[in-house]
């Protein structure tokens, strides 16, 4: 991998680097890659034209539709009156419409607005009214939820997602007309993806075009080596390259690694609009889909399905995982009884355009329990102690990641951006790790409040105040279960004011209407004393985790 990567990245190579100045540093870039998005697109779609891009249901659209599709997308907003750096909020689930509006939004100059999916109203108008939307872009399920929203400021343009892709646009491409396209350079706003950390709401994490394009290219440059590998082994790939989008697209992983590479790769995507296990099957094997990523809990559902012997899975070469650690017997499982797809472990995060480290193949085997070695040519990974000063091979500290990739500012909140970097400008993740004495990082805590659930980020706060909204709730602790499928799941002790009496299901039920299902607690306990404090006063989390724990291991 070494010796592949340095001649990638040397002169004259595929992905030759150079470097650029950013914050008064001198940071490696990848010199052959496009400065913008836009560029980007319209240089791979000019190049794999015919083949197909987007496969969605019995729908198929080539890469030269998609352009077409996105340049209308773009000329329709520039003549509603988008201009360049206006918020382009996308409410919807994975679709070719989700795909066309994003390509259509970064040509128009705007900056693509992720929002997330699963989200409900309060979680949405605080999103919205954050980034200031100026357009919201959204399916009827998410138009209704936003509709709920009182004095939403933004108008919201519903598009029928269920449609073929001409037919859901035609509402939005009814104002398009020949008009000029903004300049747009690397430095000018591109996205805002939203992260969950330990500080309750959503922060919109902005990113301009050099940071996703290189971080892209990134991502392009570790698979050139694994194909240079393939080729001399003597296996190299045959056809068109493809995988399964299963993740939903506001997600960096689905967004970067996954739908953004492939303009690069000319490969196909075969979306996936909702996660089931066996209808992923169905689709690896109709589609001969060559790469598989999602969450740990998707691949060993395929893993452990009483119907995978019915489905030819041999095309996969590769069963990738992010988001969340996979347990170590199932890597091994997945190299031995998934018909030769190869397991691997990607580490990254939304501040970094995904980009951190990867382990790979039979690298992984020998170090399961790895997240692996950083991500080169870009990536510059340090732990560090809490002064800023970085620790040795085996030392823990704080994973912190460096690298042009990094996203900017989270939007309107400038000292939650300055907590979020050292002095020398690493992105502080949040994580508890070491590097052994072969650079491959280990995770073993976090110092962020938080709970990882099948890859998705639950604020421990955001779940906390959501219960002390209830008037009946006096005092409430979240934290995170472990769970066999999922990693972790919420759980949550609370206690009632006094003389009230609150009910586990009639909790989760006022929490369903106000937090996306995903963040309500799977097991509530409910208490009749006092939550134990520690000698700050502050309440003692740690414990209770550790109490409720084992309590909820007892109950099975």
């Amino acid at each position: 991998m070494d010796a592949g990567l340095e001649q990638l990245t040397g002169q004259g190579g595929p992905a030759m680097t150079a470097t650029v100045e950013r914050d008064g540093l001198t940071l490696p870039v990848i010199a052959t890659a496009p400065p913008t998005l836009p560029a980007y697109m319209r240089h791979f779609c000019a190049q794999h034209g015919d083949l197909t891009f987007l496969v969605a249901g019995e729908e198929r659209l080539s890469f030269a539709q998609m352009l077409e599709q996105g340049e209308a997308v773009a000329r329709a907003l520039v003549s509603r009156g988008v201009r360049k750096g206006d918020r382009v909020g996308i409410a919807m689930r994975n679709s070719p419409s989700w795909i066309a509006l994003y390509m259509g939004a970064v040509m128009a100059g705007g900056v693509a607005t992720l929002l997330n999916g699963w989200w409900q109203s309060h979680e949405f108008a605080h999103a919205v009214a954050d980034v200031e939307c100026s357009l919201i872009l959204a399916d009827p399920p998410r138009a209704k939820r936003l509709a709920a929203i009182d004095g939403l400021k933004p108008p919201v343009l519903v598009i029928d997602d269920a449609l073929p892709l001409a037919q859901a646009l035609a509402p939005l491409l009814g104002e398009g007309g020949q008009v000029p396209f903004p300049d747009i350079g690397p430095d000018d706003h591109a996205t805002i993806l939203f992260t969950s950390g330990s500080t309750g709401q959503s922060k919109g994490a902005l990113s301009d075009h050099r940071a996703v394009v290189q971080a892209t290219f990134n991502y392009l440059a570790q698979a050139l080596v694994m194909l240079g590998i393939a080729t001399r082994m003597g296996t190299p790939p045959q056809g068109q390259p493809a995988t399964l989008l299963n993740l939903p697209l506001f997600h960096v992983t689905a967004e970067v690694p996954m739908f953004l590479q492939s303009f690069a790769m000319g490969r196909k995507l075969v979306l996936m609009p909702k996660w089931d296990a066996e209808e992923a099957m169905r689709l690896i094997e109709r589609e001969r889909v060559t790469y598989f990523v999602g969450v740990p809990l998707m691949s060993f559902e395929i893993l452990n399905h009483p119907k995978r012997g019915a489905y030819d899975l041999s095309s996969v070469t590769d069963f990738a995982a992010g988001g969340a650690p996979r347990p170590v017997e199932h890597v091994k499982r997945i190299n031995d009884e998934m018909g030769g797809g190869a397991p691997l472990i990607g580490y990254g995060l939304t501040e970094t355009n995904g980009v951190g480290t990867g382990n790979w193949r039979s690298n992984y085997l020998e170090k399961p329990a790895s997240a692996g070695r950083p991500s080169l040519p870009l990536v510059d990974l340090a732990i560090k102690d809490p002064t800023g000063r970085t620790l040795g091979a085996n030392e823990r500290g704080e994973v912190c990641i460096r690298s042009v990739c990094n996203f900017r500012e989270y939007w309107n909140n400038p000292e939650a951006t300055r907590a979020a970097f050292t002095a020398d400008r690493y992105f502080r993740t949040g994580d508890i790790g070491y590097l052994d004495e072969d650079g491959y990082l280990f995770i073993v805590d976090r110092l962020k409040d938080i709970i990882i659930r099948g890859g998705e980020n639950i604020s421990c706060q955001e779940v906390e105040a959501a219960l002390y909204e209830h008037h009946e709730v006096a005092e409430a602790a979240v934290f995170s279960l472990p769970d066999g499928r999922l990693g972790e799941i919420p759980g949550a002790v609370v206690e009632p004011q006094p003389g009230h009496a609150l009910s586990e299901e009639g909790l989760r039920e006022f929490l369903k209407a106000r937090l996306a299902a995903f963040k309500v607690p799977a097991r509530i306990w409910i208490v009749s004393d006092p939550l134990p404090r520690l000698g700050t006063e502050k309440i003692d989390k740690v414990g209770l985790k550790a109490t409720y724990r084992a309590v909820y291991a007892a109950e099975g």
